[in-house]
């Protein structure tokens, strides 16, 4: 399968050195240098992978993330910040905005692909279903049924609810979560709790449990 990748940035040498290296691994590349045409390009092209800087010349790449999370369409494509812009609160409003992870140049690109890879292979070997007493999680379709009513979330909160889901009851360790869901240990802890206030605002505080100092849990 060629999968497709977006690559939206305002410096060339970026734009040029990361279509190098993903072509040559056999992506299909699509680049853009601003953030309206990049919306435009992601509805005609449905890409796999959108890479996003924060800082365009046009629209902040923040409210442009929160543009293509609002289109179904591409509900399945994941979105990654790459941004010079290292500050939390830039993070946490990236997270916050729908953004799958958040990246601070420069690009270290042998770690990129292989984050990259990770996030498309866990598309493969999942289970179809996953029902939790009122919610039911369908990984064909990317929705959630809570209470008869069907909800359509950003691909990495989908997936963090979906591997909690799998074992509810099981206290998982943020190492664990991180890995298995981000596929990358390092990334930061405020990653997995910015994802976890925003389901438990849309689907409930009861949800999922802290446990404090260890990491999280599913209420089956």
């Amino acid at each position: 399968m060629e999968y497709k990748v977006l690559i939206v940035d305002d410096e060339e040498d970026i734009r040029k050195l990361l279509s190098y290296n993903f072509e040559k691994e056999g992506y299909l590349v699509y680049t853009a240098s601003a953030g309206k045409e990049a919306f435009d390009m992601a509805l005609n092209i449905i890409p796999d992978i959108i890479f996003l800087d924060v800082m365009l010349p046009d629209i902040d790449g923040i409210e442009i993330c929160e543009m293509m999370r609002k289109q179904p369409a591409l509900n399945n494509s994941y979105i990654l910040f790459l941004s010079a812009r290292g500050e939390d609160y830039s993070q946490v409003a990236g997270y916050r905005a729908g953004g799958d992870d958040y990246i601070v140049k420069p690009v270290r690109m042998r770690v990129l692909l292989h984050k990259v890879k990770a996030f498309l292979d866990r598309n493969t070997d999942v289970v179809t279903k996953i029902e939790r007493h009122s919610v039911v999680l369908d990984n064909e379709r990317y929705s959630i049924m809570k209470d008869g009513k069907e909800n359509i979330i950003p691909k990495k909160e989908f997936e963090l609810l979906s591997y909690l889901m799998s074992t509810p009851d099981k206290v998982f360790r943020r190492e664990e979560i991180l890995s298995g869901v981000w596929g990358d240990s390092s990334v930061s802890d405020r990653t997995i709790d910015v994802h976890v206030r925003k389901l438990r605002e849309k689907f409930g505080m009861g949800i999922i449990r802290t446990v404090k100092g260890v990491g999280y849990r599913y209420m089956g």
